[in-house]
């Protein structure tokens, strides 16, 4: 199908052929309903007291009002945007709904709008209204397609600003003169030709990659999902012309508005019908063919650049389902999860998708992100601040007819792969009708949820109908990025994540003020061991010329030289022997101080010490028979002594720690080495007859032997005070 020697290519029977005939619902501008449309120029005004208002038509009627005919109240509003007064030249782009007439059915047309400002002192002749310092007034182009409007821009600042120029706005010649080319153009059909390129002029791609990078893939399939899509930013013209670019990467679409002013319009589908032939060496009739361009502002649908916030009860009402709009009153950021599904900031260059649905949808598979770095990378690599329109390279590659290229064959896949797995979805129980040369599902490396979501949508719902079922048979259904993710894409991630976050540039400072320090700290540190060895140095040499002249003074005296006097290790020995012996005597009263206070129970009162301790227990403390426990129910072992561990004596043989009295219980160690032997009862002691007798005398010596030696202590204190 591809081959370039076959140009024309039969899709249809005979009869089919023969009898319905092609209707083509546009003409080579784009728009049937508006060919005979001639452009028109107004002059919008600031009044002090009325607010903008129109001043003056060119191209009109003689007494007429096109904005009344055709009842465009907002006119005023668009043309002089919100935020116009901070610069000294903006650019405003709208839409405008024609009505129906008795000839032409409604349709859209298109407004181009140049503002500027003076000072009124320099008016040659200030009128009486003019009350405010400055004027500000804006010079508008209506016309029906914004096909040139790159072209129209240059030449009406041009015009605007030879006007104000003038310093007299009463003199609109130059302004007569501007209207009567265009309508001159219009009448010879210059810049209707489809091989003309210059109806893309200044919408930059490059730009809209540049900022957008990964997010601007994004953004196109956002766009063929129609959801309701806002744009912000505080340079009107900027503003518009992102929208312009993102919708110029579906191909034909900016040849095809005449539906996107008004929700209610619906032209487009009404005169479409399914194409029967392909010229395969015509590019135009490739893309007819394969249903493009996708007509995203159809029944429902509004674009609108530049909105004001008077047009806010169009985008809320019910009959429009999705929009794609622009704004520079902030007033719209904090209604935002009102007016938009997706929030584009270009101020700050953030999208903020409200949708969870459409967030979901919009998640780009591996292909995707591959393809889009690719994109981008190659625009980074050609950038030039000076010239951000073409790369430096002056090539072809990061250009903006490549970019352009490159969406158009990205999306002629994305199409053809659908096709594919909706054919194979229908005929998924028929074996014999199966494309072997396909593997897999093509269409899942665009996103198995976005190709759900698309197919909801009301641009697949026309596209669908009118093309063929065998549409991967004309473009290869494959994603031009296809593949899993390999460690290129990591790589290659890794390195533009780099590049965004400067982590080079930020690195390559840090590391030169680490040398730098390093470099600092290596001098200091170099200084200070100099000066310390200088210091080392000169100390040895004084204590050197020291001994020198005490050397020289004892020759002249006759005293024998200074030499090296041996330690005095009988000295050093003795000095060692009384520090051992008042170091043990400090030892040995610490341990007769604790073994005192061991005996006197830790500040209980010391009972005398006996030769012989008898048990004193309770007869209910009694030790009892241990009752008969299993191995797996015996307690666990006890302590062994109820001694203190801070004893710092030996005990005597009279002062035997008293046992405690546990069972036997063996561990699983234990069970491993003895066996279960009958635990002796142990035999309770006779209690004796007068042992509370006996304790009382103990405590009352004990407190009478305390009072003594404190007594003592007290008269040995007196004496020594003496």
């Amino acid at each position: 199908m591809a081959d370039a020697d076959l140009e024309t290519v039969d899709l249809s029977p005979a009869a089919e052929a023969t009898t319905m005939p092609i209707e083509e619902p546009v003409t080579k501008n784009g728009n049937a309903a508006s060919a005979g449309f001639v452009p028109l120029v107004t002059v919008v005004g600031f009044h002090h007291a009325r607010g903008p208002e129109v001043e003056n038509w060119f191209g009109a009627e003689e007494g007429s009002d096109p904005a009344i005919d055709n009842e465009w109240p907002l006119l005023p509003f668009m043309a002089l945007s919100d935020g116009a007064h901070a610069s000294t030249e903006d650019f405003s782009y709208f839409t405008l709904l024609r009505p129906a007439t008795k000839s032409l059915p409604a349709t859209s047309l298109f407004g181009i709008s140049c503002t500027r400002q003076m000072d009124a002192s320099a008016l040659l002749n200030r009128p009486a209204d003019v009350t405010r310092s400055t004027v500000q007034k804006a010079v508008v182009v209506i016309a029906d397609s914004p096909q040139f409007f790159g072209m129209l821009r240059e030449r009406l600042g041009v015009v605007t600003t030879a006007w104000f120029a003038q310093r007299e706005f009463g003199d609109t010649e130059i302004l007569k003169r501007f209207q009567e080319s265009l309508r001159e153009e219009k009448e010879r059909g210059v810049g209707q030709g489809e091989e003309d390129r210059e109806e893309y002029l200044g919408m930059s791609l490059r730009e809209l990659v540049r900022e957008f990078k990964w997010q601007t893939l994004v953004l196109f399939k956002c766009c063929l999902l129609q959801p309701k899509m806002l744009f912000f930013g505080s340079r009107c013209e900027r503003l518009c012309m992102m929208q312009f670019s993102l919708i110029s990467l579906i191909p034909g679409l900016i040849r095809n508005l005449q539906d996107c002013a008004d929700p209610e319009l619906d032209g487009y589908e009404k005169h479409m019908s399914k194409p029967t032939s392909l010229k395969t060496s015509d590019r135009s009739s490739l893309l007819n063919y394969m249903g493009l361009p996708l007509q995203i502002f159809g029944k429902g649908s509004l674009f609108g650049p530049y909105t004001p916030l008077q047009q806010l009860d169009i985008l809320a009402d019910y009959g429009t389902k999705s929009y794609i709009v622009g704004s520079t009153n902030s007033l719209l950021l904090q209604q935002k999860d009102r007016y938009s599904d997706i929030l584009i900031n270009l101020d700050n260059t953030t999208i903020n998708i409200t949708s969870s649905s459409l967030r979901a949808a919009l998640a780009l598979s591996i292909a995707d992100r591959r393809w889009i770095d690719f994109i981008t990378q190659s625009v980074n690599e050609t950038w030039d601040d000076a010239n951000p329109g073409r790369p430096k390279t002056m090539g072809y590659v990061g250009s903006e007819e490549f970019i352009r290229l490159q969406f158009e064959e990205y999306l002629l896949s994305l199409i053809s792969a659908v096709k594919c797995h909706n054919y194979m979805q229908h005929h998924a129980h028929n074996p014999n009708v199966m494309l072997p040369q396909v593997e897999g599902d093509p269409s899942t490396d665009f996103g198995a949820d976005w190709i759900e979501a698309w197919s909801r949508s009301e641009n697949y719902r026309i596209w669908d109908r009118y093309t063929d079922s065998h549409l991967f048979d004309i473009v290869e259904p494959k994603h031009p990025c296809a593949g899993g993710l390999t460690i290129e894409d990591v790589q290659r991630r890794l390195s533009e994540q780099v590049k965004e976050f400067h982590l080079d540039e930020r690195f390559a400072v840090g590391k030169e003020v680490l040398g730098r320090n390093l470099a600092a700290g290596k001098e200091k540190a170099s200084t200070v061991f100099n000066k310390l060895y200088a210091d080392m140095e000169a100390l040895r040499e004084s204590q050197r010329r020291k001994h020198e002249e005490a050397k020289r003074e004892a020759e002249r005296n006759g005293l024998p030289s200074p030499g090296f006097q041996a330690p005095d290790l009988n000295g050093a020995r003795q000095t060692v022997q009384s520090v051992s012996s008042k170091a043990g005597a400090y030892i040995g009263s610490w341990g007769t101080w604790m073994g005192e206070k061991r005996k006197a129970g830790w500040g209980r009162n010391a009972a005398p010490v006996v030769q012989q301790q008898q048990p004193k227990k309770e007869k209910e403390n009694l030790p009892r028979p241990p009752p008969v426990v299993e191995k797996e129910e015996r307690p666990k072992t006890n302590e062994s002594y109820k001694e203190s561990l801070f004893d710092a004596e030996s005990p005597k043989k009279e002062e035997h720690a008293t046992p405690v009295h546990r069972y036997p219980v063996p561990s699983k160690f234990h069970e491993a080495v003895d066996e279960d032997v009958p635990v002796p009862v142990p035999v309770a002691a006779a209690a004796v007859p007068d042992e509370a007798a006996k304790e009382w005398e103990e405590q009352t010596s004990s407190k009478v032997d305390v009072e003594e030696r404190n007594s003592k202590v007290a008269e040995a204190l007196e004496a020594a005070n003496v």
